[in-house]
């Protein structure tokens, strides 16, 4: 695979205010590392679709699409998927730019249906991307 974009990866004031205060504090210094990971990882998403660990939400060939991803806290046994730790990002193509919309815990997202859930949150506190979920 020829890899041709690098993202500049831009972590969302909501999503900093939010749940990544409840990783920080929980997992302290881990997360420091997984932070930084996440970030780097990010620089490169298209990688992610070529391994499975990203899935496109909207349409894929849009300018910007909105997408899910996993991720693992840096020391833990768990998987990423085990995990149950998730990242919602706007990958804007046509600047390639990755917005992190939202960083959380499945069980972050309450009762009901957690797709439900973040897509609710994404709208309320990201109109610019209402229209395209």
């Amino acid at each position: 695979m020829n890899i041709t974009n690098e993202y500049e990866v831009v972590f969302e004031p909501f999503s900093e205010r939010h749940f990544i205060k409840t990783f920080s504090k929980k997992y302290k210094n881990a997360w420091d590392s997984t932070f930084f990971f996440i970030k780097e990882e990010f620089k490169f998403f298209d990688v992610l679709f070529s391994k499975s660990i990203a899935e496109y939400i909207t349409d894929k060939n849009a300018d910007i699409a909105i997408c899910k991803t996993e991720f693992k806290i840096s020391g833990t046994k768990e998987s990423r998927h085990g995990s149950g730790n998730r990242c919602i990002v706007a990958i804007h193509k046509n600047i390639n730019k990755v917005c992190v919309l939202l960083v959380y815990h499945k069980n972050d997202m309450g009762g009901g249906s957690e797709t439900g859930n973040w897509v609710k949150l994404v709208k309320e506190n990201y109109p610019q991307y209402s229209k395209i979920l």
